[in-house]
């Protein structure tokens, strides 16, 4: 539809991924290197930028393979959620996404046969195939990360650094996927499109005691009950920081944009005074 393809072009012009004229710019030739959707291209190309690449490519690898959370039979969901509970971050479901794959590695690399990784992968309800898959994709990407002579930075996975450089590259690539809890019991608003939605049940905020009011979404479904899935929090500091002003002054009016501009109007008089000091 005309419609979709005008919203797909906006989007491209919000990642810089074109020139005033409409074609592709040099950073939008660079993402294009990579058969991935452009969100998650910017957010791999911020990684260079932000020092955390080795990370930002396993996720990369893991949300564009299937899901590797397997649907428990009836009976099972419990033991299910436990053991997915293990490789939970509470920084987010991207960050769970690393630890599973690093664990599926690991695991890999001590087994001695096929099959004993194939049990490994049923005892915490995971999909061996999936897990395979992302294998195979995050070993592309690496190929083609050296093909363009882009950096690849050591992992440092778990640092308080590498974790706030893995959000602010994922958030430079789906400022558009960001929403906010409006009444504290897990409605997200998103900014871009006003609809409500719900975390999808594999998210490990689901259930949780504390869900974060701000989060960063990686796709929305509507056929699964208008939910969210693969969900980390950010701060709305974080999230003023990167977005574009041009995206953030189209954004529908709302109570959430408000709160981000009363953010944005508290910080700018320090920028200004960083400013006079130079």
């Amino acid at each position: 539809a005309p419609e979709s393809l005008m919203q797909a072009l906006e989007d491209l012009d919000y990642l810089a991924a074109l020139d005033n004229d409409g074609n592709l710019s040099e950073f939008g030739i660079i993402m294009s290197e990579f058969p991935l959707d452009p969100q998650l291209s910017k957010s791999i190309l911020a990684s260079c930028e932000f020092e955390c690449v080795d990370e930002m490519l396993t996720i990369a690898a893991m949300v564009t393979a299937p899901n590797c959370f397997l649907h428990a039979p009836p009976g099972t969901e419990e033991i299910a959620l436990t053991c997915w509970r293990k490789f939970s971050h509470p920084a987010g479901d991207h960050f769970t996404l690393i630890n599973v794959f690093n664990a599926f590695k690991e695991a890999s690399a001590n087994s001695t046969s096929q099959c004993n990784n194939e049990k490994w992968c049923r005892d915490y309800f995971l999909s061996c195939s999936a897990l395979r898959m992302a294998g195979i994709i995050r070993a592309e990407l690496v190929e083609i990360m050296k093909r363009i002579e882009l950096p690849i930075s050591e992992p440092d996975f778990g640092s308080k650094e590498n974790i706030l450089s893995i959000k602010k590259s994922l958030l430079s690539g789906y400022f558009m996927h960001t929403a906010r809890d409006v009444d504290g019991s897990g409605n997200y608003l998103m900014l871009t499109h006003r609809q409500v939605a719900q975390l999808h049940p594999s998210s490990s905020y689901y259930n949780n005691r504390r869900i974060p009011e701000w989060v960063l979404f990686h796709e929305f479904s509507i056929s699964e009950d208008n939910s969210i899935r693969v969900v980390s929090e950010i701060s709305p500091d974080l999230f003023v920081e990167l977005v574009p002003q041009y995206y953030f002054s189209n954004l529908p009016p709302s109570e959430s944009k408000d709160i981000l501009q009363e953010v944005i109007n508290h910080l700018s008089p320090v920028s200004t005074m960083k400013e006079e000091q130079k």
